[in-house]
């Protein structure tokens, strides 16, 4: 067991009606001045925007608006988030939405303070020293950044897409309400519940096997979003397994499912140059990744895609051919993600046959020219990402 520090500081008001909090939260944490931060669309078509305007008002606090993230959220934007937080005087920012939206949220707070241009964190030319308050409004449970260190951007310049991580941007508070993911798309709650299971996976499949309360952890939660998924998909109100979705979505990436054990995140690393370059939905492209990928670093762990199989996916075990378990663990999630929707190759997830020219950029932006490994249970260098990729196609 590795040893570990964990450190969750986000406060988590979960529940019906939740958002009616969101002023005396602001006024807890410091806000007086709030960028409210959002996409659009769904927000405002279901009044959330409205409400969230009128307590803020309500309350006597100043605000101003800044919409139009998009998935992977864009750089362009954030800059002129920034720009106009500093013209403001912003001292606290809101962001109503989803992953994208927090991103692109933690963004703009990183650039306040700092002089150069925003990119300068991702692209590896400074490290971020301050952050502004952040506090979000849930709408849709996937990428956990509400909880999270971690924050994702794309750079529309280039198509470069990258995240980096540090503890000065995570959220203050978390407003959760699940009746607000009532009305999502079918094809984003499959998108969502991938997401968040990735996110587990990519922690579980480790070196470090003993931490056995971790990996039992992982297990139930993986059991419970599978479960929930295909419920929610059946009866999109149904609260109770709503709720489950959005509460494992902020356990999956606050860092617990880690504790003792070293992360691999390949898969993610792997999709986000699939994102970044055709602009698909990340869910869907982690779905479209990994069977390839596990199927690739699976010789040598076979026993820990075993449990994976028996333990989450209800695979009958085999104790004769402990790879032949490993494999069907790897084929029942295949069957999941479609019954989900998902994609389980590439070729699904685009609609048309991927270039090997496209496969060798994919491969060169991932690993930095070459520069860098990525993985964990099996450390992958660029020729196994062009392998891993071509077995997806």
């Amino acid at each position: 067991m590795k040893d570990f520090n964990f450190y969750a500081p986000t406060e988590i008001v979960f529940g019906r009606e939740s958002e009616e909090q969101v002023a005396a939260l602001v006024k807890k944490y410091g806000g007086t001045k709030v960028l409210m931060h959002y996409g659009g669309g769904s927000a405002q078509r279901s009044g959330l925007l409205d409400k969230m305007r009128s307590k803020l008002a309500e309350a006597g606090i100043e605000f101003v608006e800044l919409g139009g993230v998009v998935p992977n959220p864009r750089i362009s934007l954030v800059r002129k988030g920034v720009a106009l937080c500093r013209e403001q005087g912003v001292d606290f920012i809101l962001a109503v939405g989803g992953g994208s939206v927090i991103d692109s949220a933690k963004a703009i707070g990183y650039g306040v303070g700092y002089e150069g241009d925003t990119w300068d964190f991702w692209a590896g030319k400074a490290v971020p020293k301050s952050c502004l308050p952040i506090g979000a409004v849930l709408t849709i449970p996937a990428a956990g950044s509400e909880m999270s260190n971690s924050c994702v951007i794309t750079n529309d310049s280039n198509n470069d897409k990258r995240g980096i991580n540090s503890n000065l941007c995570r959220c203050r508070f978390c407003i959760m309400n699940p009746e607000r993911t009532f009305t999502l798309p079918v094809y984003q709650t499959a998108a969502g519940a991938t997401d968040i299971m990735m996110h587990t996976m990519e922690r579980y499949f480790t070196l470090h096997d003993d931490m056995t309360l971790t990996d039992a952890l992982a297990e139930a939660l993986l059991r419970t979003v599978k479960d929930s998924a295909l419920e929610v998909m059946r009866n999109p109100t149904d609260y109770r397994h709503r709720a489950q979705i959005m509460w494992a979505g902020s356990l999956s990436h606050n860092d617990l499912m880690e504790c003792g054990s070293t992360k691999d995140f390949a898969t993610h690393k792997l999709e986000h140059e699939l994102s970044a370059m055709f602009d698909v939905t990340h869910g869907a492209g982690l779905a479209a990744i990994w069977g390839s990928w596990a199927r690739y670093v699976m010789p040598g762990h076979e026993a820990r895609f075993a449990r994976f199989a028996v333990n989450v996916m209800g695979v009958d075990n085999d104790f004769t051919d402990v790879k032949r378990t490993a494999e069907k663990g790897i084929e029942a999630t295949e069957r999941f993600f479609e019954m989900l929707g998902m994609p389980t190759n590439i070729r699904q997830l685009l609609g048309r046959d991927i270039t090997d020219e496209e496969i060798e950029e994919m491969a060169r932006r991932a690993s930095h020219d070459g520069v860098l490994t990525l993985g964990n249970i099996r450390p992958l260098k660029r020729d196994d990402l062009v392998n891993i990729y071509k077995l997806a196609k």
